[in-house]
């Protein structure tokens, strides 16, 4: 086992082969950090970052329980601990809500949200035992805000904001951080064949709506204003925070959208207020007193 001081940190990220998993890790490993990076393919790992002291590059399919337990504890066989957890892997689905199968939304779920527990549930025990680490769950912008063509994605991902903040919650009494990163579009592979699933049927009379993001899809794609690099950086800067934030929101449009939906939300509760506080019990009054 590599003494536990040969390292400032311990990264451990999911889905690190591409995208921004592998900017990560690529970016961690550059500060002299040690990071376990994991992917369905491992080969693929040692392709892209090379044989390296500080790299630990593990098989990991999310979806399984038992190979994460048995990731987990390779990680800590050779480092000793996990100072920080990256929950990336995952991929997106397009097409309306109706479009997709029962079987497309099981797999989706089965990688974002359950596989996401499967490592968050393995790496846990060796934080708490610490009273250390920091848990740092990718969400999305359409973790904060849904939209049409892509809605069963942005579900799994508001799922990963609801477990975020009970986590939070859960694990800051003892000295462990938890963050949900929020994402805008971002040029990487996301809107390609490997990370993002289309279901096949299609239905006419979603064409304005979910129809048009599949076109705008292909348009935008490679074309995104987030810097992969820059974000990588940011989660850097993040894990050095005393009192690092419950949410990050990564990108202007991220920033924009959530700017949006806080307005729509008031202007909406502003109009029905007077029917959503009609639903109480009326209040007792007080008999006067002669």
């Amino acid at each position: 086992m590599t003494s536990n001081t040969s390292f400032p940190r311990i990264w451990m990220v999911t889905g690190a082969s591409r995208g921004i998993g592998a900017r990560i890790t690529e970016a961690a490993l550059a500060q002299g950090d040690a990071v376990v990076a994991t992917a369905r393919d491992a080969a693929a790992l040692q392709q892209r970052f090379g044989h390296n002291a500080a790299l630990l590059a593990l098989p990991l399919d999310v979806t399984d329980e038992a190979q994460a337990a048995r990731a987990v504890a390779a990680a800590l066989d050779r480092f000793g601990r996990i100072d920080v957890l990256v929950n990336n892997a995952g991929y997106g689905l397009l097409g309306a809500v109706e479009e997709a199968s029962a079987d497309e939304v099981r797999r989706l779920y089965e990688t974002n949200v359950f596989g996401l527990l499967n490592v968050a549930r393995a790496v846990l025990p060796a934080m708490r035992a610490r009273r250390q680490g920091h848990v740092i769950n990718i969400s999305s912008l359409g973790g904060y805000q849904s939209a049409a063509g892509f809605g069963l994605y942005c579900s799994t991902k508001f799922a990963v904001e609801g477990l975020t903040e009970a986590l939070h919650a859960e694990l800051a009494p003892l000295g462990i951080h938890v963050t949900a990163v929020q994402p805008g579009y971002f040029r990487t592979d996301f809107l390609d064949a490997a990370s993002l699933a289309v279901s096949p049927r299609i239905l006419d009379d979603y064409a304005a709506s979910a129809g048009q993001v599949r076109v705008a899809a292909t348009q935008i794609n490679h074309q995104q204003p987030g810097d992969p690099l820059r974000l990588a950086q940011a989660l850097l800067a993040l894990v050095t925070s005393p009192t690092p934030p419950l949410r990050l929101p990564l990108g202007t449009d991220t920033l924009q959208t959530i700017a949006d939906k806080h307005a729509f939300v008031e202007r909406e509760t502003a109009q029905w207020r007077g029917l959503a506080a009609s639903t109480d019990f009326p209040k007792q009054v007080a008999a006067a007193v002669v």
